[in-house]
Formats: C-alpha cells, sequence, structure tokens
C-alpha cells in the first residue's frame, strides 16, 4: 500500500486514519482490539484518538479511548509500526477550551499514561482558544518536543488566518509548527475547509487528516428518513443532513456506487482520498465486516466523470 508523508512529522501513513472516538464508546474493549488488530495488520498505520473521548457518553469522564488503544499496545508490546495521534484542549470540566501552558504541560503527562507510550506521534490542539495567547500555546509545545514527550504537533478546528497566524508566531520564536490540520470536511460539509485553509496547507506542505469524513454515516446512505434515526446512537444527529442537498448527496452517491459496484461509503471516502491536500481521512467502524469496506475504498479510484458528478452533487 502506498503510504503518503504525513506533512513535515517525518511520518508516512497510509491514506485512511483510523476514528478512535467509538472505542469504550460504541464498541466495546475486545471489539476495539480486534479492529485495531485488523486495521493495522491490512497495512493500515493512521490512529488518531483525543484525551476527550468519549466524555460525552453517560458516566465517562474522558481518557476512555486512550485508555483502550494503550492497553491495546501494552498487550501487542509495541507502536512502532503505528502513528498515535490524540488531542488537547477540549473541555474536560472546566467549561471552556484551554490550550494554556500549564494546562498542556500537564495533560500530556494523562495522555502518556493512558495510552502507556513514551511519546506522542501527533500532539494535536483540538480547539482553537482565542483566549490563550498562540506563542503560549507553541512554547508549550517547544517544551514537549525537546523533552522527546512528543514529536510533532498538529491543529484542529481552527480558521485560516488562526493558522497562518500561529505558523507566523513559529517562525519568530523558532517555536515547533503545526504540521497537520484536522479540519471538518466531507461531501456535506465542504466549507469550513475548501478555501484559503485548504489553500494555506498545500502552500505550508501541511498534512491534512479529515475528521467527520462520512459526516457521522450519513454518507453511508444509512440514514434517508426520521425513521431510520434509531439505527444508532448517533441517528438523532441526522437531522440537520436530511435536507434537499443532503437528499442529492444521497442520489448521486447512490448513483456512482452503482457504476463502480461499491458503497455510497466507499465513494464518499474515495472522494475524500483524491482531494487535493488530503493526506488521510479518519473514518470509525465498531465490526470488522464496516472495518473492511471502508479499508476498500483505498483502493477505488474515482475517474474524473465521478469526481465532477459529486462536486455538483454537494455543490
Amino acid at each position: 500500500m502506498k503510504k503518503h508523508k504525513l506533512g513535515h512529522t517525518g511520518f508516512e501513513v497510509a491514506p485512511l486514519a483510523f476514528g478512535g472516538n467509538v472505542f469504550g464508546w460504541t464498541v466495546d474493549e475486545a471489539t476495539s482490539f480486534r479492529l485495531l488488530d485488523a486495521f493495522c495488520g491490512a497495512g493500515f498505520n493512521l490512529i488518531d484518538t483525543a484525551d476527550s473521548y468519549s466524555r460525552w457518553a453517560p458516566g465517562h469522564q474522558g481518557g476512555e479511548s486512550e485508555k483502550i488503544i494503550g492497553r491495546w499496545i501494552a498487550q501487542r508490546g509495541r507502536h512502532d509500526d503505528v502513528v498515535i495521534a490524540t488531542k488537547v484542549g477540549s473541555d474536560m470540566g472546566l467549561g471552556y477550551k484551554c490550550l494554556r501552558k500549564d494546562y498542556i504541560v500537564r495533560a500530556v503527562e494523562q495522555s502518556l499514561r493512558r495510552l502507556q507510550i513514551d511519546a506522542i506521534d501527533v500532539y494535536q490542539s483540538h480547539w482553537d482558544d482565542d483566549k490563550t495567547p498562540l506563542d503560549e500555546t507553541l512554547e508549550a509545545y517547544a517544551i514537549l518536543l525537546k523533552q522527546g514527550k512528543v514529536k510533532a504537533i498538529g491543529a484542529s478546528n481552527i480558521t485560516a488566518q488562526r493558522l497562518s497566524e500561529a505558523l507566523a508566531v513559529s517562525a519568530q520564536h523558532a517555536y515547533p509548527r503545526y504540521e497537520t490540520l484536522q479540519p471538518l470536511y466531507n461531501l456535506y460539509d465542504r466549507s469550513a475547509f475548501e478555501g484559503p485553509l485548504q489553500e494555506l496547507c498545500a502552500r505550508e506542505q501541511i498534512g491534512v487528516i479529515t475528521y467527520f469524513s462520512l459526516a457521522a454515516g450519513f454518507l453511508s446512505g444509512k440514514y434517508r428518513s426520521k425513521a431510520d434515526f434509531a439505527k444508532s446512537q448517533r441517528g438523532p444527529g441526522m437531522e440537520k443532513y436530511l435536507n434537499p442537498r443532503g437528499i442529492r448527496i444521497l442520489d448521486t452517491l447512490d448513483t456512482v456506487a452503482l457504476r463502480y459496484g461499491v458503497t455510497p461509503a466507499q465513494v464518499a471516502l474515495a472522494w475524500l482520498i483524491a482531494r487535493p491536500g488530503v493526506t488521510a481521512p479518519i473514518a470509525s467502524a465498531t465490526s470488522t465486516e464496516q472495518l473492511k469496506e471502508l479499508m476498500a475504498a483505498t483502493r477505488l479510484n474515482l475517474d474524473a466523470d465521478a469526481m465532477q458528478a459529486l462536486d455538483r452533487g454537494s455543490a
């Protein structure tokens, strides 16, 4: 399988990342281990998580996903063949998002302990914190890189202007710079990434790993009416997609999928993989059968007609 450089991190990753938000939430530990084994066994190597996964679930505090990944790493006895990307800065009970220096320095220790590793491969700012100066945040990351606790840093949920400002601060103070970006991007949600942010990442050669790559499952075609919302815990969140544009996108996915003899989810992922600047979309699976379907999307090469049809259908 051809791997791609993840920005200037020094890592090369397969064209699909596993989204660890499901671990300990919709997937138990035993199933999580099977999914991770199957994913890595097929040659894929980028696993994305966050300290806040899955704080939203009743009775959870956050860190559940990292703990499961940590126990999986401990069981197999190594993590040199996988790239572990986790995040800091989401609301972990403070009532606000935080990227203060003292907060990051404490949070990294907790993530390292849960993940049972000596260094986090890619440590990402989960949400922009406009109350904390960028130089304070980046200084914290400089300390962690110097200590060997983090190998590279990235950002998520940040505008083109703020990312540009962060890159300038890094250059001015000789701090490490954000080498990856994790934006919301899929066939339905295009506006947050396309345009200035996409252009900035291309210009600066920043690796892009997209989240909600299947719009939380909507682009799988599983949710086509309100009656379908009961199919999963994510079902109620589908209402925002179930509109004339969303239906048009599903119809286009159906048409392209029928032509290639594949599933709508595979087409949606293949479209993302082929988009300029995208290194690897992040997708989650809750069964090995579903995972096989998603991994097969990396072998689907959409021609120009299919790409144009999808572009028009999701415009």
